[in-house]
């Protein structure tokens, strides 16, 4: 069962008040007093039984985490006790002994405070790998490439996972772009310059000067910005040496200094976001290096290398300063660039990623074309730039009254008559069942079955990526609604199929909050249109209660009900751009950072803007481990 309260500001999730680093050490002290008096008993007499020493069922040991309950190590099966024991999953039915609801209560209240046992800590640190999209842009920026030349190679996990392993494949998949973009722009051997030669490598030497160190001149110009930081001694000798083995296979100068550009472009300091400086002995932690920051920076809202400009700052040593840091934020969203934000972030927020190759059934749905999935994404995409460029707040997410279109979406809307033109265009909406992504085509496509709605799907997609609710997975071997007596239901609603399906005890807990959320939104078919009647011919009943006694009868009053979660949504939004900026997941600390974070941007309406200023000025953001 997922607990969820619409009514009160405080939910079992743990969205407790911010604590200030006096109050620290005191919650600290009665977070552990409560550990020893409360949780202590209750993990020894329901689940050391099948997770200790003795036994550790799933690979769960709570014998060792009761010493340590604090180390970020056991935060997961923390987490995952939490969700169990909320659930009654945990302990099994077959157990000795069950917890009263009032202990279950106890612990779960505990698991909520459970992060002031951790210490200031920014969290493990990835050096990662450049993705497809920034790879392609930086290869732009740097070279004037097509960022076309990257479609090839392998999608890329966004957010908390991105991949910092480089396999042998990879390295002949970046050799062969760098071969090929080095062909398009660079002229063969004894042939004039381009102009991209020129710019990239400058004058050729003058007769009698050293054409090493004009060579290493050049090295260094082009890794200060392939490498987005100044080059080492060391790898400059290498990329020389790269150069002399040019010349010693008779290659002329320039052609040798593209041998040392390709070189570059296939290097780890280009392909992966590296430090500039050495690790400082004595200290776990310390703050990022200028370039470093201006590059985390720069691939978080723009996918691509850092400008002039950031690069200057970096240089100076400036652009750590709150007030220099702040102003590059609010410079880069200004920036057509800032767009690259729903890129990377926002579809996987939203979960559009899956759109491209998602499966509609033919027969049902045949205005199903690619050029119907493009709009849909691009309007997601519009949508999202525009609440961000004009720093709206969050709230306008569910609760907003427009939208871009063309030609091809507005049918959808019922708008055929009015928008014409492939050109995507802002559109006020008159129709308050829809404007924000409750009611976007799109989104309510890739939480649908391929030929019919899925309330459950739907109601997962709102607790989950629009409220930061967690729902645990279904218990194995729940059957679907397909393998219903389909002679029994053949005249059934959706609803009342989904309503006889919950009747079994295993599934009502979840289901009970799920399944009005979903419910709620079943006037929108599987693509995303407006109905009255589903597939069984049977009239809509979009009515539904939630927890708390908010009812509703329409799309638009539950939008109303999900929207006045303010704090909710912006802690979500929140938590989950810090982890995709972090690329892994929060524990432990973070959720400290964020509760302050949550001060600053309740205190500015939950605007966008300072949403994200406040993560790229985190902590996290601008510390590593050492």
């Amino acid at each position: 069962m997922v607990l969820w309260l619409f009514a009160g500001r405080l939910t079992p999730t743990g969205h407790a008040a911010p604590v200030s680093d006096g109050d620290l050490a005191a919650r600290q002290a009665e977070v552990k007093q409560a550990f020893r008096e409360q949780v202590t008993p209750f993990v020894k007499n329901y689940c050391l039984n099948c997770h200790s020493n003795r036994k550790s069922k799933a690979g769960v040991n709570f014998e060792s985490a009761l010493k340590y309950p604090g180390s970020a190590g056991f935060a997961k099966h923390w987490k995952q006790a939490l969700t169990n024991v909320k659930a009654h999953d945990m302990p099994p039915d077959d157990a000795d002994r069950q917890p009263t609801d009032e202990e279950r209560n106890r612990f779960a209240e505990w698991m909520t405070q459970l992060k002031y046992l951790s210490p200031p800590d920014p969290g493990r640190f990835t050096i990662r790998r450049l993705n497809k999209l920034e790879y392609g842009n930086t290869l732009h920026d740097l070279v004037g490439a097509d960022p076309a030349v990257s479609r090839d190679l392998p999608d890329e996990v966004f957010g908390e996972g991105y991949l910092n392993t480089l396999s042998p494949l990879q390295s002949e998949q970046y050799l062969r772009i760098a071969n090929t973009v080095l062909d398009r722009l660079l002229a063969p051997d004894g042939t004039p310059p381009t102009a991209v030669q020129q710019r990239l490598f400058g004058a050729p030497p003058a007769p009698g000067t050293d054409a090493r160190a004009s060579a290493r001149n050049v090295a260094r110009s082009l890794a200060r910005r392939a490498y987005r930081r100044p080059p080492t001694a060391a790898e400059l000798d290498v990329l020389v040496g790269v150069f002399d083995l040019g010349r010693g296979h008779n290659l002329s100068h320039s052609a040798a200094l593209g041998l040392m550009l390709k070189a570059i472009l296939v290097s780890p300091q280009f392909l992966f976001i590296t430090p500039a400086g050495e690790p400082e002995p004595g200290r776990q932690i310390v703050r990022l290096d200028d370039h470093q920051l201006a590059s985390r920076l720069s691939y978080l809202l723009w996918a691509t290398m850092p400008d002039a400009e950031l690069s200057s700052l970096a240089d100076t040593g400036t652009l750590h300063e709150p007030a220099v840091l702040q102003g590059q934020v609010k410079r880069l969203l200004q920036d057509a660039r800032s767009r690259a934000l729903f890129d990377g972030f926002g579809a996987q927020w939203l979960g559009l990623g899956e759109l491209e190759g998602k499966t509609f059934d033919a027969t049902k749905f045949p205005v199903m074309s690619a050029a119907l999935r493009t709009a849909m994404y691009d309007e997601a995409r519009l949508f999202f730039d525009s609440m961000v460029r004009e720093n709206r707040s969050v709230v306008g997410f569910v609760d907003s009254d427009y939208t871009f279109l063309n030609a091809t979406l507005a049918p959808l809307y019922g708008l055929e008559k009015t928008i014409t033109g492939s050109a995507m265009r802002r559109v006020q909406l008159a129709d308050a069942n829809r404007g924000g992504i409750l009611g976007m085509p799109g989104i309510l496509a890739t939480t649908s079955f391929p030929n019919r709605t899925s309330p459950v799907k739907r109601g997962v997609w709102v607790l989950e990526q629009v409220l930061g609710e967690h729902v645990p997975p279904p218990p194995p071997n729940v059957p679907s609604l397909e393998k219903q007596d389909q002679a029994k239901v053949a005249h059934l609603t959706l609803r009342q199929r989904t309503e006889l399906h919950r009747t079994d005890a295993v599934c009502a807990s979840c289901h009970r909050i799920l399944d009005p959320i979903g419910f709620g939104l079943e006037n929108f078919d599987a693509i995303g249109r407006w109905r009255d009647t589903d597939d069984s011919g049977g009239a809509i009943d979009a009515t539904g209660e939630l927890p708390g006694g908010k009812r509703f009868s329409a799309p638009k009053e539950l939008k109303v009900i999900i929207a006045a979660r303010q704090a909710d949504l912006a802690r979500n939004l929140t938590e989950k751009l810090l982890a995709y900026a972090l690329c892994r997941q929060l524990e432990g600390y973070d959720e400290i950072v964020v509760d302050r974070l949550m001060e600053t941007i309740a205190k500015d309406g939950y605007r966008l803007q300072t949403l994200i200023t406040e993560v790229v000025t985190s902590y996290p953001f601008t510390q590593r481990r050492n």
